[in-house]
């Protein structure tokens, strides 16, 4: 049985059989016998593989899920439980993106809480671009079904739509006067509103019938050999993928 997922990712990655294996330390012939014969690597050159691919190593070895080491890592990714988004203090929000060294994904339908909660959100976000942090936006397609249904869902009907015209008129001046930011319009059923600040992911999970504001926040951190994180960036790359340029 062939390892299909590991080719696609290192395929995805850019990388030649042999460029993987100088990363992570084998040889080709090594990376041929974890892909054509879907061996286990060990666990130090599954984590290096894993962090090279942007993959959790579970996803590109399924059968490590049972690894002990990998479920209490993944629980120790778990720092804290908010019981609304709105309970989430608004420091926190600061501190977060105002410590991001290397990275900002912000997923979301709307987001309008970014603009009316954060003191000076666009400014925030405008600062980490110019000291170098990698921007990239991804709010709702005003004119997708998914927007059109969630706000059916919701009881709000076009109002929805109506937040993420809004949000799109937010981000406008932060788009055009500021080098480095990605954004992109997505219409894919969201499961959860994602928030990443480097390695650590505010993950607003959503219910149905409810505004993502009544639902909870997750507050994790990123640890090696963990599966959280990694999880819902992979929901997230999807989504960026296949949205549209904003």
């Amino acid at each position: 049985m062939t390892n299909e997922r590991l080719r696609a990712a290192i395929t995805d990655a850019g990388l030649s059989l042999q460029g993987f294996g100088e990363q992570v330390g084998v040889d080709p012939k090594t990376v041929e016998r974890w892909i054509g014969t879907d061996r286990i690597p060990h666990r130090t050159h599954r984590m290096r593989a894993a962090h090279i691919l942007g993959k959790s190593d579970v996803f590109l070895w399924p059968a490590t899920d049972s690894d002990p080491r990998t479920r209490s890592a993944t629980r120790a990714e778990f720092v804290d439980l908010y019981p609304s988004r709105a309970s989430l203090p608004v420091s926190t929000w600061e501190e977060l993106i105002d410590n991001a060294g290397e990275a900002i994904d912000l997923l979301a339908f709307a987001g309008s809480f970014l603009h009316d909660s954060i003191p000076e959100f666009a400014e925030r976000i405008a600062a980490r671009a110019k000291n170098g942090v990698r921007i990239r936006l991804l709010f709702g397609d005003p004119e997708s079904a998914a927007i059109a249904l969630r706000g059916e869902e919701e009881g709000i009907g076009e109002l929805m739509a109506a937040r993420c015209n809004l949000t799109w008129n937010y981000l406008t001046p932060l788009l055009q006067g500021v080098a480095g930011i990605e954004a992109r319009k997505h219409g894919s059923t969201l499961y959860a509103s994602v928030f990443r600040f480097d390695d650590q992911l505010l993950v607003n999970p959503h219910a149905l019938g409810a505004p993502a504001g009544h639902s909870p926040m997750l507050l994790l951190n990123r640890i090696p050999g963990g599966r959280l994180f990694a999880h819902y960036m992979e929901s997230f790359e999807r989504t960026w993928q296949a949205a549209k340029p904003a």
